[in-house]
């Protein structure tokens, strides 16, 4: 836990900081190259900060202990916070799309100069070094928000180096300004997708995953003395907390103290090897 919350605030204060800067420049360069493809890449890079800033607020609240109304933790406050900024990607996205047609409407082109191609080499340079920092913490740490900032800033990367096409080809074709800012709206919906998609689903139950459901029968076969058979398998993700529920088959004839016995045995198994936390139902063997 001390370390997800300490590489989350390095990527988070380190975003934040870097956004800022690469928004004035490339904002200041689009502004004087009259380029929509450049100005939605300036907002795009801004986007990130805010999305650096709540994964600050989503792992502040996920980090609060269980009470009284949530017996179960803040954990999937960090879900949350996932949703908020895939939303927010997909806004920047649509606002980038309607531009990007406008100015191809009007046959606007761009003017790009040298500042242009110095600045958004470095963004691309930047933003994937940020975006492979960001997705190797939330790998590490199993965080779903960090992982999704980490695309946010990849699909700034890709943005800019676009953008970087875009400025090459600029000077033979007056649409590819407009055609590129298309290309990146298209680029930052699919991100969008990609991370609701998760987070979306996680935050509705998803069942449980292969790898888990095979370590969860082959910890009990090897540990349990006695055969048990395990069904009825759900699994309930709360962020950090995690709990799963399922029922189990013993000899009928068994006492109710020694059935009980074992479902402590196993309670303890799963938390102190699978750092989750279980409730089994007892069944007769049929």
């Amino acid at each position: 836990m001390k370390r997800k919350n300490t590489i989350a605030y390095i990527e988070a204060v380190s975003s934040i900081l870097l956004n800022i800067i690469l928004f004035g420049f490339k904002f200041w360069i689009g502004i004087i190259s009259s380029s929509v493809a450049m100005i939605a890449d300036a907002w795009h890079t801004l986007s990130d900060s805010f999305s650096s800033i709540i994964v600050l607020i989503g792992i502040n609240i996920s980090n609060k202990p269980p009470d009284k109304e949530h017996p179960y933790g803040h954990g999937r406050a960090e879900l949350i916070a996932t949703v908020i900024i895939g939303t927010i990607l997909a806004l920047v996205g649509g606002n980038f799309l309607l531009e990007s047609i406008r100015k191809f409407q009007a046959q606007e082109g761009a003017l790009f100069g040298k500042p242009a191609l110095i600045i958004t080499g470095i963004s691309v340079i930047i933003k994937e070094l940020m975006a492979q920092f960001a997705i190797w913490g939330g790998e590490k740490t199993g965080s779903k928000l960090l992982i999704a900032d980490g695309w946010h800033h990849r699909s700034d990367s890709f943005s800019s180096l676009v953008i970087l096409i875009g400025i090459l080809l600029g000077r033979f074709y007056w649409w590819a300004d407009s055609v590129l800012g298309l290309l990146m709206s298209l680029l930052i919906f699919y991100a969008s997708y990609e991370i609701l998609k998760d987070s979306i689903s996680a935050l509705i139950g998803e069942k449980p995953d292969k790898e888990l459901m095979d370590k969860l029968i082959e910890l009990v076969k090897s540990r349990i003395n006695i055969p048990v058979h395990l069904h009825h398998i759900h699994a309930h993700n709360y962020g950090d907390h995690k709990e799963i529920t399922f029922h189990i088959e013993l000899p009928p004839k068994m006492s109710l103290k020694e059935a009980h016995k074992i479902a402590d045995e196993m309670e303890i198994l799963i938390r102190s090897e699978l750092k989750i936390e279980s409730t089994i139902h007892i069944e007769p063997l049929s």
